[in-house]
């Protein structure tokens, strides 16, 4: 989807700046950061559609960011990327409530797929969500102010 924000996650910032670049020159609106620390105070800025997540990093890795992301109850998608094969991990990323991952290095067109799959997902949520809530309003019209904060 044209437009589509992505926050780039990805402790190997040559990588992660010339990811950014590639998703630019296809219409992506891509902020790079290189923590997971870095990626929790971003979401807390600004709302993104996906976040493409590096599994493996120093500090706060891609399972602790992952963590501290779903607990911000936002709505976006987390696709993680990791260069190591760790299976294992990338399972329990999905369990944890990742989109899916992809192993690096990876092709553009592959990661592009993802991210596209990634933000039909987070689109219908959010659909799902607002129409429960203007469910809620026309049954209680008294309430229907709080449901949108």
């Amino acid at each position: 989807m044209i437009g589509t924000k992505i926050l780039l996650v990805d402790d190997e910032e040559i990588f992660a700046d010339n990811m950014a670049k590639l998703l630019q020159s296809r219409n992506y609106k891509v902020t790079a950061v290189y923590n997971g620390e870095s990626a929790v105070k971003a979401l807390e800025k600004e709302k993104f559609d996906v976040v493409v997540l590096d599994l493996k990093m120093p500090g706060m890795n891609g399972i602790a960011t992952l963590k501290e992301i779903k607990k911000l109850g936002l709505f976006t998608e987390t696709l993680l990327l990791t260069g190591h094969g760790s299976v294992d991990a990338a399972v329990e990323a999905i369990r944890l409530g990742a989109y899916d991952f992809l192993n690096k290095p990876c092709d553009i067109d592959d990661l592009i797929e993802k991210i596209e799959g990634a933000g039909r997902k987070k689109d219908d949520a959010w659909k799902k969500d607002m129409e429960e809530k203007l469910k809620r309003a026309v049954e209680s019209p008294s309430d229907a102010f709080k449901l949108f904060d």
